[in-house]
Formats: C-alpha cells, structure tokens, sequence
C-alpha cells in the first residue's frame, strides 16, 4: 500500500497541483487527499473532467484527471479528438473495478477485462500503478516524460493502493440570487457570421476566444485568424469546461467560450459545474439555431430548452437570452467592466457562411501559440 502523504508529495514535487474527476471508492483515497491539499474542480462527468483539466493546462497548470473506470469511455471523446489533437497532456488516474480474478459488481466485468486494451488502442501510455513507492517513483518519472511530451499518461490503480485518508476540506458553496437580467427577441434572427463578426469586434488585446467545434470555429477563422482564438476540433460540448480550466487557472484573462446548440445539450452538466465554481472572467456565449448545422441542418431539441433560465438556475450570476447583434456587443463591454460568470443565450437563423473552408493552422499549432499568448510571450 502507498502511504498517501508521500504519493502526494511526489505529484506535488513534480508540479501536479490542479485535479479535477468523478469519484470511486477505489481512489477515494486520493480524491480526497487531492481536495484536501490541492486545486480540485468536481466534474459531472468523466469527460467534463478531462476537458477541464485541458483548460488549467493551456493555463500553464500541471493537471490530473481521477476516474472509475467505467467513466473512461466518457472520457475517451476529448482524449481522441481534443488532447490527442491538439497534443494537450493529462496525467491520469483511472481504477481497476472488475480486474480479473477480483470479484466485483456485475456491470463492471467487462470493463475490468478490456481496460488496458481500451488504452492500447487510444494509444494513450499506461501503467499498473506500483504498491512500492520506490518503484512508484520510478513509474510517475516515465510519466512525466510522456507529460513533457505532450502526450497523457494514465496508472491503473488496483483496490486498496492508497493509504486511509479522510476528507477534510469541504468546498465552500456560494449562495446567490437566482436572476434572469434580460429577456429580449423580435422577429429578425441575425447569421452566426454576424454574431462572430460582433464577438471579434469587441474583443480586448486580454481577451481569449474559444470556439466550439463545427462552423462556428471555422467561421471565426475566416472573420480573422488570431493568436488568442482556439478552435476546438472534435470534443463537441467540451468548449466551456476548457474555458472553466483556463479561466481558474488564469484569474486576470477574460475568457468567451462559445457554444453551439447540439454542442451544449450533449453535456449539459457543465452548466452546473461552471455556475457551482463562477469564475468572474468567464463568458459563456450559446449560438442557437436549433439545428447541427454542421452535418446537414438535422434539428435539435432545444426548441423545447430554455437556456437562460437553466443556467441562472446552475448558478451563473447572469443570464441574457437575445437575438439583438447590437446587444450582444453591449453585454461583452458590460461584462469586461464589471465582470460576473455569464451567460448569453443568441438565438440565430439556420445557415452559415458559402464556400466555408476550415482553419489552416495545425491544432497543435494552435495549442502553442495560445499557451503563448496566455503567458505574455511574443514568441509564438
């Protein structure tokens, strides 16, 4: 058994400070080692989990994702299609509920037999986590050479590897007032081009923009190809748990995440867990057409969603839903003045940009020249 103290001390000696995951009785050792001495971010899901810790990343944190590994699956969407294209590292926790020859709950057999496989074609570097702490030493060293590679690694820990560690830090809850500040639409529905086009414009030289997958990434290319603009590829739903990470990570950079319709209603708990921690610097902007606009137009149910009321409710301390493109550009010079955890509903109309190409630049690429820009660094 790993004395918990000393593991802990070895992440910490080796710059692992930001953590962020979903609990299992296996790790909840270090889950609650983790929020007793460490930045902890709970997640709603595995998935949620990784993308947030992608965010404290580009942040310039060292972070760490903790999971059952049932959740892994959940996980597998930005592991593949975020940090594996962008080549964003994470170091990785995941338990071992149904190893072979352990008896365990029938719905984790199956997921216990496959589970280094499942790495081994993600390609993801991994290791069954050593109950020697010299030999623990020796394996968190190989993991961090894959870190500084860029590249995850993930332990596979066995039942009962952690020593006892009580939770003794509780997460402090902020009560708030629960508020729509605005409420406003007619009958004309702006292109998401001329909301892109609105949200460029009022851009400050601080200002970090993250866009979602699909058109509305690609269009904020064409507008203009800028150093602080991320366009996210794959990891549909992930845009602002990665703007949750980069934003508590970076208290004095104003982040815009912008969503998309389908890209929310797949990972809705993200409401929750950004209202739960309200980073102030963080503006959440839903372009809504209720549609995929991105694979051919198919509808989405979000005619039946109404977003601003779910998220003041999730605990963002404001809510605006409008069509207005003027107004849009009001609330973000409202927001960069007197900045709250926000959230703007734009409802737009179907369609996007003729002859649409897509970003030129390399994800990867995109990655460093951002982290470069957050850090101050011409160099990019």
């Amino acid at each position: 058994m790993l004395d918990i103290h000393e593991f802990g001390g070895l992440l910490r000696s080796r710059g692992f400070t930001f953590f962020s995951g979903v609990p299992c009785s296996l790790l909840k050792n270090l889950i609650n080692y983790a929020i007793n001495n460490f930045q902890y971010i709970i997640a709603t899901n595995e998935g949620e989990a990784v993308a947030i810790s992608s965010g404290a990343y580009l942040g310039g944190k060292r972070s760490c994702v903790l999971m059952q590994n049932s959740g892994l699956t959940n996980a597998l969407n930005p592991l593949t299609s975020l940090n594996y294209c962008f080549q964003i590292p994470v170091l990785g926790f995941v338990s071992w509920r149904g190893e072979p020859g352990i008896k365990d709950e029938p719905e984790h057999t199956l997921m216990g037999e496959i589970l280094p496989s499942v790495l081994d074609v993600c390609r993801i570097p991994h290791a069954i986590l050593s109950l020697d702490i010299e030999e623990a030493k020796y394996q968190l060293d190989r993991a961090e050479k894959h870190y500084e590679r860029d590249e995850p690694f993930f332990f596979i820990v066995k039942r009962d590897t952690f020593s006892d560690e009580p939770l003794k830090k509780k997460l402090i809850f902020e009560q708030y007032k629960r508020a729509i500040v605005e409420t406003k639409s007619d009958t004309y529905l702006p292109t998401r081009l001329e909301v892109l086009e609105i949200i460029n414009r009022h851009r400050d030289g601080d200002v970090v923009i993250l866009a979602s997958t699909g058109k509305g990434g690609r269009e904020l290319f064409e507008i203009e190809d800028a150093i602080n603009n991320l366009y996210m590829v794959g990891s549909m739903g992930c845009v602002s748990s990665v703007g949750l990470g980069l934003a508590l990570s970076r208290p004095e950079k104003r982040i815009i995440a912008i969503d998309g319709d389908g890209a929310l209603l797949m990972r809705m708990g993200s409401l929750a867990t950004n209202g739960y921690y309200k980073p102030k610097n963080l503006l959440h902007i839903l372009l809504d057409n209720n549609s995929h606009d991105s694979t051919g137009g198919q509808e989405t149910v979000s005619q039946n969603i109404d977003f601003s009321h779910i998220a003041s409710h999730a605990g963002y301390n404001r809510s605006i839903c409008t069509n207005s493109p003027e107004r849009v550009g009001e609330i973000i010079e409202e927001w960069k003045k007197e900045p709250v955890l926000s959230f703007l509903h734009a409802k737009i109309k179907k369609g996007s940009k003729q002859n649409l190409g897509r970003p030129t630049v390399a994800p990867y690429h995109v990655k460093r020249r951002i982290m470069s820009f957050i850090k101050g660094s011409a160099n990019v």
